[in-house]
């Protein structure tokens, strides 16, 4: 591992170029310049602040800098740089030593600058790092620290940098942060609760394409602004994203749903998980296989190995237990995305796409990989083929709708569209919504008939009806 990609993985640093500022920031701000102490408190080279020199007349940016412009980081190096970049744009290199400064910001808050002249508007790239990979290696374990006290229970150092200015009461802020910040489930419940019952988003601008160069860390700029009196409440925001086309959309955050954007899909969930829902077990295991041997021969394929052309092919012999239980459950979940049409997300035949009866595992388990599921109580061929197409109706629905919001970015790509991950929670979820155990047989053909149609409206009034306990007249 080289020095530079190391240093990247410890501080978790990713350089913002200054084309993004220019393009998507400095026209939100140009006009209040000489209003705000502009400050990163994660400044790097400087590139978020030192170019609105550019729009200071070149007499009066010596002053401009000395009463508007502070810069932070916690590498010498790069404080170096800021001061070395700041001299390109005309500051004697002894006032910008004494506004460029070293300091850990998230352990230490510069509360100097609350008391200057002039409120603060932050924009910073902050450093991110998630909890989880910081306590598994060892350059990182030093920050666990940071996540102690009032800290504990955040998820991401970029969210430290966040509360930091929430307790600070700073009335404006851009922050370029990764967007499960607005999107992500368990990772950003908690800091979008404390920071949204405070602060409002103005605006926001997503990326599902790479701007920096060492990521493909899906990010968004968002703009932040201090409510006059705090309360949770419903927020409003025109959100901008841009991959292979520039698409607006207005965002509805609401407190409830741990103000998450693309909350459509995890409401319909909610509101539809079934009075009687099936049980729903993943994989099948060489431990499932060691403990039923027996004599019954039955094919499946190795999901632990593939060729990059296909997966391979294996027999193994079981008891008649294992081999039926096998047999009877022919659907399996794919998790990602491929990149083309045919090979999106959704509820398949094991035997259509493999040739085979089951997917084993026989190595790790990785949620990845094709996975067999394992329906309680069984259902028959026909209710499984009408699960897999109300599952994917269902999704394919809420895809167009939300843009696929409610999943996780995987990978950019060249694919025709942008490649998702859905988690299995969400499978289980999204399958636990499917009512067949509470319809009769006239029903089942009716349902049946709005899954063939897609007559989602219709659907969804149906399934209103039914997990509401409501008897439906068909005929009506």
């Amino acid at each position: 591992m080289g020095t530079a990609t190391k240093k990247r993985r410890v501080y978790g640093e990713h350089f913002t170029p200054i084309r993004i500022f220019k393009e998507f920031i400095l026209p939100e701000i140009k006009d209040d310049l000489y209003q705000y102490v502009w400050v990163d408190l994660f400044a790097g080279e400087g590139n978020l602040i030192l170019p609105i020199l550019e729009l200071i007349p070149n007499n009066k940016r010596i002053n401009f800098f000395r009463n508007h412009i502070f810069l932070f980081d916690v590498q010498d190096e790069f404080i170096e740089k800021s001061i070395e970049n700041a001299i390109k744009y005309g500051i004697p290199p002894d006032i910008a030593v004494e506004n460029i400064r070293h300091m850990d910001t998230i352990k230490t808050y510069p509360n100097f600058l609350l008391n200057l002249e002039f409120p603060i508007y932050h924009i910073t790239n902050p450093p991110y790092l998630y909890i989880g990979y910081i306590a598994k290696n060892s350059g990182t374990q030093v920050y666990l620290e940071y996540f102690r006290g009032g800290n504990e229970g955040y998820q991401d150092l970029y969210q430290l940098g966040m509360i930091n200015d929430l307790r600070k009461g700073i009335p404006k802020m851009i922050y370029i942060i990764p967007s499960n910040f607005l999107f992500g489930a368990s990772v950003s419940n908690k800091i979008r609760d404390d920071f949204l019952k405070y602060n409002t988003i103005k605006k926001a601008i997503i990326f599902e394409k790479e701007i920096f160069e060492y990521t493909g860390t899906n990010v968004a700029i968002c703009f932040f602004e201090k409510k006059d009196i705090p309360k949770n409440e419903i927020i409003f925001f025109e959100g901008t994203k841009i991959n292979k086309l520039i698409q607006k959309r207005v965002y509805t955050l609401v407190p409830k749903n741990h103000y998450r954007a693309g909350s459509e899909f995890e409401k319909f969930l909610d509101e539809n998980r079934s009075p009687k829902p099936l049980g729903i077990n993943y994989y099948l295991t060489k431990m499932d296989v060691e403990k039923n041997k027996g004599n019954f021969e039955i094919t499946v394929i190795d999901a632990n190995n593939f060729n990059g052309k296909e997966y391979e092919k294996m027999l193994i012999h079981i008891n008649k237990n294992l081999y039926d239980r096998i047999r009877s459950n022919i659907l399996f979940i794919r998790t990602v995305d491929t990149g083309s049409i045919n090979g999106r997300i959704g509820l398949f035949k094991i035997k259509d796409v493999y040739n085979v009866n089951g997917i084993l595992v026989t190595k790790a388990r990785y949620r990845t990989h094709p996975i067999q599921i394992f329906l309680t109580p069984p259902l028959s061929t026909e209710e499984q083929i009408l699960l897999k197409n109300y599952f994917n109706l269902i999704l394919e629905y809420f895809r167009k709708k939300t843009d696929s919001e409610f999943m996780t970015t995987y990978k950019y790509s060249n694919s025709e569209y942008t490649r998702k991950y859905l988690g299995l929670s969400q499978v289980k979820k999204l399958i636990q919504t499917f009512p067949i155990l509470i319809l009769k047989d006239n029903e089942k053909d009716y349902f049946n008939e709005l899954i063939i149609d897609g007559n989602i409206k219709e659907l969804f009034s149906f399934l209103k009806m039914k997990n509401g306990k409501k008897e439906l007249n068909l005929w009506g």
